[in-house]
């Protein structure tokens, strides 16, 4: 490890040279402050109002006082002040030496320009940064959402393709790339930190503000080693006192709980943050067209059947506790979080393995802190550190020696029902420690530069409870990975550049023997540390608010995830053999913003990208155990294209319609004998390479009584069908092919009480199509959910 070391110093000691120089260079350009309060005609504070200086990146949000103040060099702003509800303020102030300056602001019952504004200083923003990136607003739809990547799906070039039903596992792809090849984070702190099977599906919506989704190239601040992008999730950060609860049922015996609130307790002001989520799901949809043995006929007939054998349960709890703007910091908070799932399987990687008794559980506790200090040592130096630690227990009941059928009926068998062997109740105990320290310069309001550092180690410990010949084993697997960037705004903000580099080093420890001939676990007992090299540079330039560029390159490294390389227990295989992935990425776009006439305002985005990647990772399926396993395609290339035309008509109309086009291709040509590979210049499989979402929102105040909000809306997706294998195995005709899916669904919500009551009613899949997803696993039928929400502020 002492690698990992050296390489940290150095990367210190340079943002340490190059900070010093620059602040050496412009000491001459000391900041002034501007400051103030920012009330409504009453003269009431208002709080969380934003004030930010046009065309840049500088801003800042007003405290519960309504008080704001912003650092700046002299000369002369146009200042924007704006808040949901209130019309948008534009001065022009020049400020050369400290000042106040106070602002008002009056009500406004039309909010498309105040929407418009803030956007652009948060979620749009992002989106017109130098990389390619979906910026998704969750607050104007919590109270009709139900999971993160509902929403995340009907992005453009997104696909999220599950297993089944609530609780499942699924599998993300961003322009091409698989689930496995993007990281998520949660404040920019890996999202696994809250549990193995904390994820997008079950986080609860209420307490997100908003969602990043980096596809292929990846800031260095994130510190991942991700190929097909990144997902950061953005949490509210509320400056009142509140509480949030929401309660729904559905379909299939489902049911969803969450709360959340924030206390602040004005002598101390400590703040404390409570959250629960708690989901189930019996998950008992019928499955269409499924084999059964007819013992009339004497052969296996279609028949529809109900899943007998896949309820789901899951919690989350976290407390969250800190304080904000003291002297020695800027934001403190310890987390203490436990989080537990117990999930029937009901079948293996393919529907044709039916499992009746075989059952996974998981718990996890995470303890972990953050701090937040700008001016830390240096003027304009922001720092930002956290630390976390997380115990994380997962069992795999297999148990029973039986092969069940469709209809819940079984035979006797002498092997148990995951891995065909003898009965297990395996364990696996994987601590994660994640540590990350960030640090931010800001040279001037031009030029930034930032250094990341991101530990990530897991533990593997195995053993197994009744089976006597399993030899218990104790891995470890650590990443560390370092980025420096720098940024710069010229021409008026209108040219954004980031040039970076990331420095990825991975230690494996591996002590496993078992089942050697399919893992390869025995070549590679003890200890080993690589070290690689990644680096990257993006531009956007603004010609007027309807046309701006984009483009990045990034040369990437994505090191093996731990189920990936470990196994997960269950339906997954290890394999000690995989390679790293390394990638060439390239990405350019065009985006604009047309207003049409007043009121009325056009999006537009098209973005095609490149990516040549060696040592693809890839899930290879067995079709007749149901289990898979990990494995390397020597070179691969995926070029797409992919366009979004949003339309918004003042605050009631919303039309958006994007379509993707991806082609991931298997470019190694020879075996090891130089014979030619059948599987030469075919599709990447099971992977959907065009797919397409339309949506259309109508939002409408005070329709039914005064203080109150009606959205409807309606959702269709498309995928075109796609092959289960490789394009060159098999013959056409018996290939297992994923058909074209045709999905609707629609919803409707209704506020009122000055958005303190909300009720929601959703139904999916509409027309109760017959869909299939990940594996060739069919999904749910037409299923309603119906939620009710209480906000209290």
């Amino acid at each position: 490890m002492n690698i990992s070391i050296d390489v940290m110093k150095n990367f210190v000691l340079l943002f340490l040279w190059f900070v010093c120089c620059f602040q050496a260079g412009i000491s001459a350009q000391s900041k002034i402050s501007l400051s103030g309060t920012v009330k409504d005609v009453t003269g009431a504070p208002l709080p969380q109002v934003t004030v930010a200086i046009e065309q840049s990146l500088s801003g800042t949000y007003t405290n519960d006082q309504g008080f704001y103040t912003l650092e700046i060099l002299p000369g002369k702003y146009t200042f924007v002040v704006s808040m949901i509800g209130y019309k948008t303020l534009k001065k022009e102030i020049e400020v050369r030496n400290n000042k106040k300056q106070h602002f008002i602001l009056e009500e406004n019952s039309i909010s498309l320009d105040v929407v418009e504004v803030l956007g652009k200083s948060r979620t749009q923003q992002v989106k017109e940064g130098v990389f390619a990136v979906n910026a998704l607003d969750i607050k104007p739809l919590v109270n009709n959402l139900n999971s993160v990547s509902t929403l995340v799906n009907r992005t453009t070039g997104i696909k999220v393709r599950e297993e089944g039903g609530v609780g499942s596992d699924f599998d993300l792809s961003i322009n091409g790339m698989s689930g496995n090849s993007v990281r998520y984070f949660l404040d920019g702190v890996p999202l696994n930190t809250k549990g193995s099977e904390v994820s997008l599906a079950n986080l609860p919506v209420n307490i997100i503000d908003r969602v990043e989704i980096y596809k292929g190239v990846v800031p260095a601040y994130l510190g991942a080693d991700a190929l097909g992008g990144a997902i950061n999730i953005i949490t509210k950060q509320n400056q009142r006192n509140y509480l949030d609860v929401s309660y729904g049922t559905g379909s299939f015996h489902t049911h969803r709980f969450n709360m959340n609130a924030r206390y602040q307790e004005r002598k101390t002001g400590i703040i404390l943050s409570p959250t629960v989520a708690i989901n189930y799901s019996k998950n008992d949809y019928m499955m269409k067209g499924v084999e059964l043995w007819d013992n009339e006929d004497r052969k296996f007939k279609l028949v529809n059947r109900k899943r007998f054998h896949d309820d789901y349960f899951y919690v989350l709890a976290q407390l969250e506790g800190g304080v904000v703007n003291r002297s020695w910091a800027d934001a403190f908070w310890v987390s203490l979080s436990y989080s537990a799932t117990d999930n029937e399987l009901q079948t293996g990687t393919i529907q044709q393995i039916v499992y009746g008794e075989a059952k996974r559980t998981q718990d996890a506790w995470n303890i972990s802190a953050r701090y937040e200090k700008k001016q830390f040592i240096l003027p304009n130096l922001h720092l930002n550190a956290s630390l976390s630690y997380t115990w994380d227990h997962s069992l795999t009941v297999d148990t029973a020696f039986r092969k069940y059928w469709w209809d819940g009926s079984y035979i006797e068998s002498s092997r148990n029902e995951i891995t065909g062997r003898g009965r297990s109740l395996r364990h696996y105990k994987r601590p994660l420690t994640v540590a990350r320290l960030n640090l931010d310069y800001r040279l001037n309001e031009h030029h930034s530069v930032n250094l990341n550092y991101l530990l990530n180690r897991t533990g593997n410990s195995r053993y197994d409870a009744v089976d006597t010949d399993f030899e218990p084993s104790d891995d470890v697997l650590a990443k560390h990975i370092l980025g420096l960037s720098y940024n710069q705004l010229l021409l008026d903000s209108r040219l954004h550049n980031t040039f970076f580099i990331k420095d990825y080093i991975n230690y494996l420890s591996i002590q496993q023997q078992d089942l050697y001939w399919i893992t390869g676990s025995k070549n590679k007992v003890g200890d080993k540390t690589t070290n690689y090299v990644g680096y990257g540079v993006g531009s956007r330039y603004n010609f007027f608010d309807y046309l701006s560029l984009k483009a990045s390159f990034e040369h990437s490294v994505r090191l093996p995830l731990s189920r990936e390389m470990l196994g997960n227990g269950t339906t997954v295989y290890p394999n000690f053999s995989l390679k790293p992935e390394n990638s060439n990425n390239v990405n350019a776009g065009i985006y604009g913003s047309i207003r049409l006439a007043r009121g009325h305002l056009l999006y537009y985005e098209a973005n095609g990208f490149y990516r040549h990647v060696k040592d693809y990772i890839h899930a290879v399926v067995s079709q007749s155990e149901g289990l898979s396993q990990y494995d390397n395609v020597s070179n691969v290339d995926v070029k797409g294209v992919e366009g979004e035309l949003r339309y918004t008509w003042n605050d009631r109309l919303q039309l958006i319609v994007n379509c993707s086009y991806q082609d991931s291709r298997s470019k190694t040509k020879y075996y090891a004998d130089g014979s030619l590979m059948i599987t030469y210049n075919n599709k990447i499989p099971n992977r959907p390479w065009l797919f397409s979402n339309s949506e259309l929102n109508f939002t409408r105040r005070n329709l039914l009584w005064s203080n109150s909000t009606f959205r409807a809306g309606y959702t269709f997706e498309y995928v075109h069908w796609y092959y289960l294998t490789w394009d060159g195995y098999g013959s056409l005709k018996s290939k297992s092919r994923i058909p074209d899916q045709y999905i609707h669904n629609m919803y409707f919500s209704q506020s009122f009480g000055h958005d303190r009551y909300h009720i929601s009613f959703e139904c999916t899949n509409l027309l109760d199509h017959t869909v299939y997803d990940n594996y060739m696993l069919q999904k749910p039928g037409r299923a309603v959910f119906c939620k009710f929400r209480l906000f209290i502020n």
